[in-house]
């Protein structure tokens, strides 16, 4: 089943290391965008977090955010170091924003560390052992995320069912009415010729000939029969466990071809109102199907 492009991914783990917190939410976008907010000194990270998201989405714009308290990242082995002036800068700040504005909270460690680039690669040890726990949790946040959009996606898919279900009896009913189009025009023609003719007699090899000219201008046979195989394509589609979001989007250019040739070959009012019909609901589908990957 096709998945929606929205969703929101939460993990968390809280030990003696501290408190670790990975978020990812998911909006509509044309192409993968990923954006990442990770405390500075866990930037050498940032490579291993955006391959990750690039093996599991494919649409969307990816917004990632990882919190860790200063314990977990100053944990033993993990080769970071604190930016001392940067630190004292800080701390000159905020004291001066106490004094300024009159302030009586005190200047705290939490309130320090909350600073996440005051945080430094010292050059020793690595990185290690500090992914494998934000994968752990990366890898939860997504499979949240996930969860997410397939339940959207599914919620998505039983509309445009519904919608491309109802352009399909539109199409049906074109399908039946040029019969009648045909009839009528002959009706018409015959009616005016012997109006023009009076008592002469009237050439009816001629006027069938007439009347085979415009069904033959009027048929819309091959229009139909690609819409209603676009349409085979578009169920398939929603079926399918696969990005198929921008193939939908040109599926719907392709329908929306067919129906302005199917409405510019009748000369009939009808149909030109069920082709509004078809347009309009091939609009909305358009609009809620870019909302799939």
């Amino acid at each position: 089943m096709a998945k929606s492009m929205t969703g929101y991914g939460r993990a968390e783990s809280l030990s003696e290391g501290g408190k670790i917190l990975v978020e990812i939410k998911s909006l509509n976008h044309r192409y993968l965008e990923t954006s990442l907010r990770l405390p500075g000194a866990l930037s050498p990270l940032e490579l291993e977090v955006r391959k990750k998201i690039n093996a599991c989405f494919s649409r969307g714009k990816i917004e990632v955010a990882v919190r860790a308290d200063a314990n977990f990242i100053l944990g033993k082995g993990s080769g970071l170091d604190l930016n001392v002036p940067l630190l004292r800068d800080y701390y000159a700040l905020l004291c001066r924003m106490k004094a300024e504005l009159n302030l009586k909270d005190d200047i705290t460690l939490a309130m320090m560390t909350s600073f996440e680039d005051i945080f430094v690669s010292s050059g020793e040890g690595d990185l290690t052992d500090v992914w494998q726990k934000i994968e752990a949790l990366l890898d939860e946040a997504i499979a949240a995320l996930t969860l997410m959009r397939e339940r959207e996606g599914a919620v998505l898919c039983r509309d445009l069912v519904e919608r491309i279900s109802m352009v399909r009896q539109l199409l049906d009913s074109i399908d039946c009415r040029l019969p009648q189009v045909i009839a009528a025009y002959q009706k018409r023609l015959t009616e005016r010729v012997k109006e023009l003719m009076g008592d002469a007699a009237i050439d009816e090899s001629r006027l069938m000939q007439e009347v085979a000219m415009m069904a033959e201008k009027s048929d819309t046979t091959e229009e139909i029969v690609r819409f209603r195989s676009h349409i085979g394509q578009f169920a398939d589609m929603l079926r399918s466990n696969e990005a198929v979001g921008r193939k939908i989007d040109f599926l719907i250019q392709e329908m929306g071809r067919e129906a302005n040739t199917i409405g510019s070959k009748s000369n009939d009012a009808e149909i030109s109102r069920i082709v509004i019909e078809i347009k309009s609901e091939l609009a909305r589908i358009r609009e809620q199907g870019q909302n799939l990957e």
